[in-house]
């Protein structure tokens, strides 16, 4: 209700009063503070003397402090204008105190009474507001599980300062509150949602972040908001053990990646790495190639190259993993050289002792930090025993002079012959003392790495050597082909990050402790067995909807065969079963198109019961009237005053063939191709397969035609995911006969 009718509008009206006034007084310390650290950053710069330790050092820890102070004074303007949505009133068991906790996105506490003013939507206990009902209710915290009463559950719609809607609430899904957060319009980022985040995807939050978590999520499900809020929960809970830049987000592109962007700092998170996994992998890599675009593989695969998409399954296996550590083993087995470490004929380490501290004792660890153990070993037993070998060596000489002497009566021969042994020996004896100081870095200099790109080329070697015929040899000339000119498959990608893991291992600065994968059914096993390989750990979050999954010839379609093949089971599995982006008229019409695979059961999005206009479905006869009837629906977009507006295309040819018809009505559009690194919102044109987990006011599916839609597997998910973007409107146009996939929807 408007909150001047709410009965309790003048005492919530004093306690905003309270709460702003605490927040204005804090904030003038912080700023107080930042203005301190500001003069002794520019005084430390403008004084800066390099070879000065110290004042470095100050100067590093005031740099850190003005940045942190500077997210804290934009975190608390944005809490003066909406300082928090949400209360809720709780007696704890066996307490007669009751609890109004107020809950924001920043904590507040009074420093006289050490009272919280405003409890952090992270914190344990508001989860009586994301999951608790009137009535008896608990939450968990360190203390354990905390039992009590519920009494009033209430949201809040404030808007600069100001107090402008009251909900009293019991649960969330279906209340006033969400229904009006779902009924506003979409600009060009994704927001965060902390006032409205339901039971299942605070779940989903909350969830261990020790133990991995395959996430279900139904289109518009809410799996990329979650994902990002799920990392402001971990960084929040684990700030002293797990710093910001030890949490990676994987997303499917760098435009995904420019509509996310505002999400996290507007959660009052900083410096989380942000990746697509093709970046991420050539980083590792240390080696410049071209990524083959995607779609065109898709687009092969859609004409009928089978062959190429049985090359890419293969790449993406178990097995071809397992055949890449055959390969591994080949090369461990060579590694070392087939050489006695040794200083003159005094073996200090023979070569099997060698080999066996490679293979054995440290066969846990990349090859080249093997070497740098063994070194270790080498140096220490060189150290330990250096007098007993300079002293072995002059005993074998001396032992020549003791013979000769034996052996032969005194002469001048004799003695001129023992004269050159002596000399010998004192000679050879200076040269083992130099020669000490180079003897490890002689030794190990006979193992020269190859690049990584060289490793995977000889296994591509291995393989022809293997299977000489048929699939697997085609692989490997394609492959060989595709590293000389420097252009590869993404699907090359994971073995290449493979190998440099087992043979160099990670840079030490790459301190990951937790992954969050989104749109992870175009994922294929081999890149989550390598992420985890990364890590050292099964600390992951992936998220992903298999109704999606148009990248089939590579990636999931399964999560339990994920969590066996990778987690041996032991994954947490949840499902966000409800779709929140569209109405029940859309998301009806998109369930019909899933309903058209047969083979399986693929689990359908529940829609949120939030009605809307029903599916505008409509023939044409060419692409210039098509290019007519969008000049027409702009106008209609704008009448409404829609923010976003998507043209989706079945691929990036039908894209550029329309941009340049509808550029002739002066309509403002950007044309998105997927290496774009920043989303300005508007008008886009955008394929169908660069389109998932983005969300717009109105989309408008260019050419739904029998021809561009055929009942291929790919074909309705591809349609699938155009009609699941929208929020608002869709239209659904077809030039010729429209597709088979549509008939019920007509």
């Amino acid at each position: 209700m408007a909150g001047t009718e709410h009965p309790d509008y003048e005492e919530e009206l004093k306690r905003l009063d309270i709460t702003l006034k605490y927040l204005k007084s804090y904030n003038d310390r912080i700023l107080a503070d930042k203005n301190k650290i500001d003069s002794e950053v520019e005084y430390g710069l403008s004084h800066y003397n390099s070879d000065n330790a110290e004042q470095f050092n100050d100067l590093s820890i005031n740099y850190v402090l003005q940045k942190n102070l500077e997210y804290k004074v934009k975190g608390l303007e944005s809490s003066m204008e909406k300082p928090y949505f949400a209360r809720v009133d709780f007696k704890e068991q066996y307490k007669d105190k009751l609890q109004q906790l107020y809950i924001g996105k920043v904590s507040l506490m009074d420093d006289n009474t050490n009272e919280m003013i405003i409890v952090d939507w992270r914190s344990p206990v508001a989860t009586l507001y994301y999951e608790g009902r009137l009535g008896e209710a608990q939450y968990q915290c360190e203390d354990g599980v905390i039992s009590g009463n519920i009494s009033i559950k209430r949201q809040y719609s404030i808007e600069k300062s100001q107090i402008k809607e009251i909900y009293d609430i019991d649960i969330t899904t279906n209340d006033e509150f969400l229904q009006a957060s779902l009924n506003s319009l979409k600009d060009n980022r994704l927001k965060d949602i902390v006032s409205t985040i339901q039971e299942e995807q605070n779940r989903v939050i909350r969830a261990n972040m020790w133990r991995p978590l395959l996430v279900q999520g139904a289109a518009g499900g809410g799996k990329t908001t979650i994902a990002l809020h799920r990392i402001a929960y971990l960084l929040y809970n684990y700030e002293k053990t797990v710093p910001s830049d030890g949490f990676m987000i994987i997303a499917p592109n760098r435009f995904f990646l420019s509509y996310i962007s505002d999400v996290l700092p507007e959660l009052g998170v900083h410096s989380v790495r942000q990746n697509t996994f093709e970046d991420f992998a050539l980083e590792l890599i240390e080696e410049k190639f071209d990524i083959k675009d995607p779609s065109e593989k898709l687009r092969s695969i859609i004409e009928g190259d089978m062959r190429s998409n049985k090359i890419s399954s293969f790449k993406s296996s178990i097995e071809y993993k397992l055949m890449l550590d055959k390969f591994l083993k080949f090369i461990e087995a060579k590694y070392i050289p087939k050489l006695d470490f040794k200083i003159h004929d005094t073996v200090i380490y023979s070569y099997k002792e060698i080999k066996s501290l490679f293979t054995n004792s440290y066969n846990h660890l990349p090859f080249e930090k093997r070497i740098i153990e063994i070194k270790k070993h080498l140096t220490n037993k060189l150290k330990a025993n250096k007098k007993e070998i300079l002293q072995s060596i002059e005993d074998d000489y001396d032992w020549r002079i003791n013979k000769l002497r034996r052996d032969m009566d005194d002469c001048p021969e004799r003695r001129a012959k023992i004269i050159e042994i002596a000399d010998e020996r004192d000679i050879t004896v200076k040269r083992a003392r130099i020669k000490m100081g180079s003897l490890i870095r002689e030794y190990f200099d006979k193992i020269v790495p190859l690049r990584v790109s060289d490793y995977y080329k000889d296994f591509m070697y291995m393989l022809k050597y293997w299977k000489s015929e048929g699939l697997v040899a085609k692989l490997a000339e394609q492959t060989v082909t595709n590293i000389d000119s420097k252009s590869i498959d993404i699907e090359d990608l994971a073995p290449l990050m493979y190998i440099k893991l087992k043979i160099y291992g990670l840079e030490e600065k790459l301190n990951l402790r937790h992954i969050v994968i989104d749109e992870a059914q175009d994922f294929s096993v081999f890149q989550f067995l390598v992420l985890k390989e990364v890590l050292g750990s099964s600390s992951m979050t992936i998220l992903g909807d298999i109704c999606q999954g148009i990248y089939s010839y590579r990636g999931t379609s399964d999560w339990d065969y994920i969590n066996k093949a990778i987690f041996d089971g032991e994954a947490e599995m949840l499902t966000l079963e409800q779709s929140y982006r569209t109405t029940v008229e859309i998301m009806s019409g998109a369930t019909k198109i899933l309903e058209n695979i047969k083979e399986r059961q693929l689990p359908l999005a529940k829609p949120v019961i939030r009605h809307g206009e029903v599916i505008k479905i409509e023939g044409l006869s060419d692409i210039e009237e098509l290019a007519l009837k969008i000049n027409a629906d702009v106008d209609l977009w704008k009448e409404k005053g829609y923010k976003s507006l998507a043209l989706i295309c079945k691929n990036i040819e039908e894209c550029r063939k329309l941009k340049s018809i509808i550029d002739n009505f002066n309509i403002e559009t950007t044309m998105v191709t997927g290496g774009e690194s920043d989303f300005s919102g508007g008008i886009v044109i955008i394929p169908t397969y660069l389109v998932k987990g983005l969300e717009f006011d109105m989309v408008i599916i260019c050419n739904a035609s029998e021809q561009m839609y055929t009942d291929s597997e790919l074909d309705i998910k591809l349609l699938y995911v155009a009609m699941t973007r929208p929020l608002h409107y869709l239209k659904i146009y077809h030039v010729g006969q429209i597709s088979k996939l549509l008939h019920q929807l007509v």
